[in-house]
């Protein structure tokens, strides 16, 4: 497995890259804008075919580049078919939950400062689904309250979890945005906390953190009921 990030966008959104070694199919977690060089670059680079674009909710700064990633993979899985004889290549789909997808489809630019373009999901991330790619596997976790349809994944044999802006670093995404609830946020930081302390979070904004360097105060979310001071 290899993993590669970057941090883009005028609000440091993390875009994560993730492969499988040994048959070199890849998934890119929240295609923020601009990302479409790097990530696209990478990939060539390495020889990865990207298989799914991931968006882990529906805020404009997670999904600005899902269009331009998905074209530029139509029209690499073209040419490759075009060089391979003819053999079937197929184009990333994009993945949401069911609750975020019309985010996805109709955009709301709040404070973007640039155009984020529609894109329009094929694949459902449902709570207790698997994304299956090579030897990877992730569970969904359905983990609202940042947006109706925010998702978690867990990858738990390396330990991974891709957090979005559910969980943060010393923190938790906003409840103040269109589809946030501070209730909905708690359960699922109560959720969060039952993991092993070792889990290492990559959150969608900010610095990679561990279930554990957050015990202290997501044991008190849970405990509580209610979000912290």
């Amino acid at each position: 497995m290899e993993l590669l990030s970057r941090a883009v966008g005028p609000i440091g959104t993390n875009v994560y890259v993730l492969a499988d070694s040994a048959t070199r199919e890849a998934i890119a977690i929240d295609t923020a804008t601009p990302c479409l060089a790097w990530v696209s670059g990478l990939l060539v680079e390495r020889g990865w075919t990207l298989k799914l674009i991931v968006s882990t909710h529906g805020h404009w700064d997670h999904i600005g580049d899902n269009a331009a990633v998905q074209t530029w993979s139509r029209e690499q899985a073209a040419h490759l078919a075009q060089h391979a004889g003819g053999a079937e290549a197929n184009e990333a789909q994009i993945a949401v939950h069911s609750l975020d997808r019309q985010r996805l489809i109709h955009p709301e630019p709040l404070f973007a400062p640039f155009e984020i373009p529609p894109s329009i999901p094929a694949v459902e991330l449902a709570e207790g689904g698997h994304i299956r790619f090579g030897e990877i596997d992730l569970e969904v976790l359905h983990t609202p309250g940042h947006t109706e349809g925010s998702v978690c994944l867990l990858e738990p044999s390396g330990g991974l979890l891709f957090a979005g802006d559910t969980l943060f670093a010393d923190g938790w995404g906003r409840t103040d945005l269109p589809g946030g609830s501070e209730e909905q946020i708690v359960e699922s930081l109560g959720r969060l906390a039952g993991l092993p302390d070792e889990v290492r979070v990559l959150p969608g904004h900010g610095t990679t953190t561990t279930i554990g360097r957050e015990r202290r105060w997501l044991d008190q979310v849970r405990a509580s009921g209610r979000l912290r001071d």
